[in-house]
């Protein structure tokens, strides 16, 4: 594997935070406008001299509607992407059910995070923990104020304490190379994205539900109703779209940046088969009750459901952003 270093690390993620921060807003805005013109199309269908309704579409009057709503949707997902960026902590918190803890309440812990983050000259993050017997760990956060480290109960319970510091170096890694950064800002644009094709979809269920009935006592409500219903259609297909190339923003999100933490983790611990002895015990346990979504779970050092053999999984790990954990185990042990 090409060796790279930290600070090529951190140069790349940090272009390509700012690409996701130029490319999201202009597939939004993209998806607007396939939207405007398809229903402008749509309405604007005339009959030629066989009988055959045929789509007239004015490109200047979508154009105009586009520049009309096209500042207040960068308005609105500007004031979204803030809030959900800034508020991030508490949000992955929310999510996992992890719980900030001090010296006093685990001093074994703490004392590691301590000694691993005076080696590497970095400020003390936060160390909050989940309570579950299975095994994993994550870091998150985007600046000094919001870095935590989190452990689960059966991490810290089934690891000794060398295994233990591999682990935590691995996720002083992310942050130091700033995985983190680029990692909260893609949660919080596929979050967005994720959260309007639900809103799509449910206004469209209750079209369905709702304006199918009414629209039955009359010839107008009717043609209404299926006009709506037409809309929503539109509007559901331009989201999915949307969606789609978010999760494209995970292709940024190279398994690179797993194999540079498990070699940063070695050095700041000092003992590379002590994390990939870590390693190996986790991803024999990894799966977490609590962790139901996908972007919060690609967080973790290892994917909480690893184990999990069914079509879904196949799936998700076309998109995976963690390689084979027997593949860095085996790197490990070459140290």
């Amino acid at each position: 594997m090409k060796y790279v270093g930290i600070q090529t690390q951190i140069w790349r993620n940090n272009r390509l935070s700012i690409l996701l921060l130029l490319c999201f807003p202009a597939i939004m805005l993209g998806m607007v406008w396939v939207f405007l013109a398809v229903v402008n199309g749509m309405g604007g269908s005339y009959y030629d001299e066989y009988g055959r309704a045929v789509s007239a579409m004015d490109f200047e009057a979508v154009n105009h509607e586009f520049l009309t709503i096209a500042p207040w949707v960068i308005l609105g997902v500007g004031v979204w992407f803030a809030i959900a960026y800034f508020s991030n902590a508490a949000m992955v918190r929310k999510a996992t059910g992890a719980k900030p803890i001090t010296r006093r309440d685990n001093p074994r812990i703490y004392n590691i995070v301590e000694n691993l983050t005076m080696v590497c000259g970095m400020p003390m993050p936060q160390i909050n923990v989940i309570d579950d017997p299975q095994l994993n760990a994550f870091a998150s956060g985007i600046d000094e104020k919001s870095y935590t480290v989190t452990v689960t109960t059966g991490l810290m319970d089934r690891l000794d304490d060398d295994e233990l510091a591999g682990v935590v170096g691995h996720e002083l890694t992310h942050i130091r190379n700033r995985d983190t950064r680029l990692l909260i800002t893609s949660i919080v644009f596929v979050g967005i994205v994720s959260t309007l094709m639900s809103l799509v979809a449910r206004m469209l269920w209750n079209t369905f539900i709702y304006g199918g009935s009414s629209s039955r006592r009359s010839n107008n409500g009717k043609n209404g109703g299926g006009g709506i219903v037409v809309v929503m259609l539109v509007g559901l297909v331009c989201a999915a779209i949307a969606y789609f190339f978010t999760l494209l923003t995970r292709f940024a999100i190279s398994r690179k940046r797993e194999y540079m933490a498990d070699a940063g983790g070695a050095e700041l611990c000092g003992n590379p088969l002590a994390l990939a002895s870590a390693l190996r015990k986790i991803s024999r346990n990894p799966a977490l009750g609590d962790v139901g979504r996908e972007d919060i779970a690609q967080m973790y050092i290892i994917h909480p459901q690893a184990l999990k053999k069914d079509i879904s999984s196949f799936f998700s790990s076309m998109f995976s952003t963690h390689p084979p954990t027997e593949r860095r185990i085996q790197l490990l042990e070459q140290f």
